[in-house]
């Protein structure tokens, strides 16, 4: 199964980057939303898989 959005306590246990980090990641903007993550129609912030491995690999939040 791909999964394309996940919690923030399923990417930090994928990536090693703790709960806080993600969170401060997306407060300070270096994170956009709909590029990295979204808010779920339950308010839930869900990340974007493929955004961040587009943040990772330099191309930026903000890039598609």
């Amino acid at each position: 199964m791909n999964v394309e959005y996940v919690t923030i306590n399923k990417m930090a246990e994928l990536t090693g980057y703790t709960e806080n980090a993600i969170r401060s990641k997306i407060n300070r903007g270096d994170w956009l939303e709909d590029k990295v993550w979204k808010r779920a129609p339950d308010r839930r912030i869900l990340i974007s898989v493929k955004g961040f491995y587009r943040w990772v690999e330099g191309g930026g939040a903000d890039d598609e």
